[in-house]
């Protein structure tokens, strides 16, 4: 526990300086564990008022069903003033994770609507809930993270950052990507949400769903816009998922936990990586820094 309390207060003393920072701060929210963390220790960081940041959410309108029900939910307990939006011009285009490959798709879809949607607030830095466990080019991050005024990510124009000190200032365009969960670990997330009892999307517990094998991924069929191959039928297996996202592109894991404490405990006996099951991190050159590089969180 003390190990996760000295997580927390690293956390909610990024919150409350990025607040004071300045001048139009915004939380983004994906749905998944990671963010709903987030938001649970903002709620903390500025009990009791709300937060003073808007809570944006980019759908891609391929999300889970029960992940959007959750979202409305954390929005209102928590009292965020709830900002939701999706890139109109793909939408109209029909992009589509089966109409256009991963990379296309989460172009269109993920990266330009968030750009859209950051430039259309006015927002000068967005909060994410990335770690630098997640993934290789992650670890590469600062937990101020500077962003071009095209958005785009840049490793080497990183600025340091000496005894928690972060340089805020910002030239005309440029903007900020704040981490406050950076140190974090996948296991130091879930530990943390049996210790606080914070709510989570049903998605992550091990329950019967109607599974597609396609390739090695375990595609849950989640709604009848799922278009089955030839002789391609669903069946039912025990699955949840460590990594949440548009559903056509997120993996599930074959598993009997179903509760968080299970799900703790399964996570001491796994050796794989949390975002194995996730088919937009690795696509040939578009990697998950290529796609940092052009905006993506």
């Amino acid at each position: 526990m003390s190990h996760l309390r000295r997580l927390e207060e690293e956390a909610i003393f990024l919150l409350r300086e990025t607040a004071a920072l300045f001048r139009r701060p915004v939380m983004l929210y994906s749905i998944g564990k990671d963010s709903t963390v987030l938001a649970h220790l903002a709620a903390k960081a500025f009990w009791p008022a709300k937060p003073p940041f808007p809570l944006l959410h980019i759908d891609t309108t391929w999300k889970f069903r029960e992940m959007i029900a959750f979202r409305d939910r954390l929005a209102r307990a928590l009292g965020f003033d709830l900002r939701v939006h999706s890139n109109q011009e793909g939408l109209a285009r029909r992009i589509t994770p089966f109409t256009a490959d991963a990379n296309t798709y989460t172009r269109i879809m993920k990266t330009d609507a968030l750009k859209q949607a950051l430039e259309l607030g006015g927002f000068d830095v967005a909060i994410g809930g990335a770690r630098r466990d997640e993934e290789k080019s992650r670890a590469k991050e600062r937990m101020f993270s500077l962003r071009s005024p095209q958005h785009g990510w840049e490793p080497r124009s990183q600025r340091p950052e000496f005894w928690r000190l972060a340089n805020p200032h910002l030239r005309a365009g440029e903007t900020m990507r704040v981490f406050p969960l950076s140190n974090w670990s996948e296991r130091d997330v879930w530990r943390y949400t049996l210790a606080e009892g914070i709510p989570i999307v049903p998605l992550y517990l091990a329950r019967p769903r109607p599974v597609v094998l396609r390739g090695e991924a375990l595609i849950v069929v989640d709604d009848d816009r799922f278009p089955f191959q030839s002789g391609e039928t669903a069946e039912l297996r025990s699955v949840r998922f460590r990594s949440l996202g548009c559903y056509p592109l997120c993996g599930a894991v074959e598993s009997e936990a179903a509760t968080v404490a299970e799900v703790v405990a399964e996570l001491a006996a796994t050796s794989t990586s949390e975002r194995h099951g996730r088919l937009i991190d690795g696509a040939g050159a578009a990697s998950m820094e290529a796609k940092k590089r052009e905006g993506y969180f």
